[in-house]
């Protein structure tokens, strides 16, 4: 009989496939990875440029076998004089991890392409039984990981973490081989695309370690979140190899709370009272308690916030107030170095800009950004809009796609579900409107609020300010499945100059909490001339003024702002020979990090709205 399965049917399928088996070579992802026990593998790697991936393909372009010894994952010493190594790793040629590789030397300035790295370890575990899981806060963007000639699994996506469990076969005490392929190519299937507007900073990114576990009753995941009526602590303990009735603590000393609950397959429900003396997190008081979760071999400890976020009508609610968020947008970048941040000083700058502006709130934008900037975020009492980096025009006809959108937003949400500060998961940022593309978007809202009921849903919406009309309305369809209608503003920057701001009102036909997710102009830091010229910073400030007399016309459900964006940043799309040279200088905070005159027209609107 002729097959008459139809061929479009049967590709997609093929990478739903694909994508399936993807995931599935991953291990659940371990939260709160700083505080487990293990090794930082963090520090100098040795490295092999690889641009026609050589150590992957052979050269009929077929992926090499396990134990091909030209495969860049084994042994590159010679075994005698007459064994032919045509790669090898040696101290001439490091790279740092965490880091991007493109900030590291000037010959890698604009790669994009595939680096091997390698880092040579010992460990002996604590107890000889426990389970030994590797863990990457990120690598950007596909990453294959190796140790010891044996492939631990693959992973996508350039800001999320990700972790493989090690077997006890492959590890060794004694002069481990870990080995990744790192590739950061672009490709128009994949999240984001081919097309944005920030540096592809490739590598290994964020921290890497050895994480060891028990290896029964292990605690691999677990929330714990205030209710909805202020009352309870609600959540779960998600743990491995667990009998049923396995008893589960969760304590929190300080307020003298001690609750044991029984897990069945793996899981426990909480669910306790949390005493009306404790206090509610907020940017004002960002109270955190220890909290300890323990099994009988397990123990795990966290600082948590305890506060509640909603929407009631036009209002923004934390603890039940209502709230306006004084935001600034920021990427994931530190301007003076020219490199993507990682560190726990890196958040320390970039949030301690935020609060010098007097921001209460952040947009971590386009992508998610290390988890040191959402840590520091709950201890600052900054509230945080973070984001999956579903960025302009996607393949939003593919499932395949879908899928890998939804993957980073299960990580993104994994790791840092437990953090007060995070009021907002947004799914996107500038998507055009479409059918196909309001319900792939929709879908990825709906994922969200099934992982995370606790928090608001967003998507920054693009809108026209190109209109000649006085009243601007925001209607885009997906408005209908959001918690806030959020969009992206450049009246006077794209269109018109900032005295076009002064007859616009802005509106929506939703009843709901109305924020500028985006606004901003560009101005090269240290050029002054009058605010008539283009690119100086007299002109950036003129343009903060306009949209500051603008922002106090705004109705009664504008809830807040966050401009574009904290810092300069780098971008290939910013070509002017003068005024960029691959520079988005939007920042408020110029390439060394001065503060341009815009920095405190804001910071004065945002006294005023304390």
């Amino acid at each position: 009989m002729r097959n008459t399965y139809p061929v479009g049917r049967l590709m997609m399928l093929m990478l739903l496939l694909s994508t399936t088996l993807f995931v599935k070579a991953q291990t659940d992802l371990i939260t709160n990875a700083p505080a487990r026990d293990g090794l930082s593998l963090d520090g100098k790697w040795q490295y092999i440029v690889d641009p026609y991936e050589t150590g992957f393909y052979d050269y009929r372009y077929k992926e090499r076998a396990q134990d091909d010894k030209e495969a860049y994952w084994n042994t590159d010493v010679q075994a005698n004089k007459l064994d032919r190594k045509e790669h090898g790793f040696i101290d001439k040629y490091t790279l740092n991890v965490p880091g991007d590789w493109n900030a590291q030397d000037p010959k890698f300035l604009y790669y994009e392409g595939t680096i091997w790295y390698k880092k040579k370890f010992d460990y002996t575990r604590k107890v000889a039984a426990n389970q030994v899981y590797l863990y990457f806060g990120a690598a950007n963007y596909q990453a294959d990981v190796y140790l010891n000639g044996v492939k631990l699994g693959m992973h996508k996506g350039g800001f999320t973490p990700f972790n493989f469990h090690v077997p006890d076969s492959v590890l060794r005490a004694k002069d481990n081989n870990l080995v990744v392929k790192v590739d950061d190519k672009r490709h128009a299937a994949e999240i984001p695309t081919l097309n944005t507007d920030w540096w592809n900073h490739g590598g290994i990114t964020r921290s890497v370690r050895l994480i060891e576990m028990p290896a029964k009753a292990a605690i691999r995941d677990y929330t714990l979140q205030l209710s909805a009526n202020g009352n309870t602590v609600e959540g779960w303990v998600k743990l491995d190899n667990a009998a049923n009735g396995e008893k589960v603590t969760v304590a929190i000393p300080e307020l003298n709370i001690s609750q044991t609950f029984i897990a069945q397959q793996n899981k426990a429900v909480v669910h306790f009272p949390l005493p009306a003396t404790a206090q509610r997190w907020s940017p004002e008081h960002p109270k955190l308690y220890t909290s300890v979760i323990s099994t009988a071999t397990n123990r795990v400890e966290e600082r948590i916030g305890f506060r509640t976020i909603a929407v009631n009508g036009k209002q923004l609610l934390l603890n039940g107030k209502p709230l306006f968020l004084r935001g600034i947008s920021i990427h994931g970048e530190i301007p003076q170095e020219q490199r993507r941040a990682y560190s726990p000083e890196d958040a320390a700058m970039l949030l301690g800009w935020a609060k010098e502006l007097g921001c209460n709130m952040v947009r971590l934008a386009h992508y998610p950004h290390d988890e040191s900037m959402t840590r520091l975020a709950d201890s600052l009492g900054l509230l945080v809009w973070s984001e999956i980096p579903v960025y302009w025009t996607i393949d939003f006809t593919s499932e395949a796609v879908l899928q890998k959108a939804k993957q980073q937003l299960h990580e993104m949400i994994t790791r840092d579900r437990n953090r007060a500060s995070i009021i907002i998961w947004s799914v996107g940022n500038e998507t055009p409107v479409s059918p196909v593309r309001t319900n792939f978007m929709r879908t990825l809202l709906e994922t969200a609020k099934q992982t995370d009921a606790t928090r608001l849903v967003a998507a920054a919406l693009e809108v026209n300010y190109h209109s000649k009309e006085d009243l601007r309305s925001i209607d885009d369809p997906l408005g209908e499945y959001v918690d806030i209608v959020a969009f992206n503003e450049y009246l006077g920057w794209y269109s018109g100059t900032p005295a076009s701001c002064r007859t616009v009102q802005w509106a929506t036909k939703y009843n709901k909490p109305l924020f500028i997710s985006e606004t901003g102009a560009e101005a090269l830091g240290g050029m002054h001339a009058d605010s008539l010229t283009l690119w100086s910073e007299e002109f950036q400030e003129w343009y903060y003024k306009e949209q500051v007399a603008m922002l106090k016309r705004m109705p009664d459900n504008f809830v807040g702002i966050s401009p574009w964006v904290l810092a300069d940043f780098r971008s290939p799309r910013r070509n002017n020979p003068v005024y960029q040279e691959g520079w988005n200088n939007k920042g408020l905070i110029d390439q060394k990090g001065n503060k341009k005159k815009a920095f405190y027209v804001l910071k004065e609107y945002y006294e005023g709205k304390k």
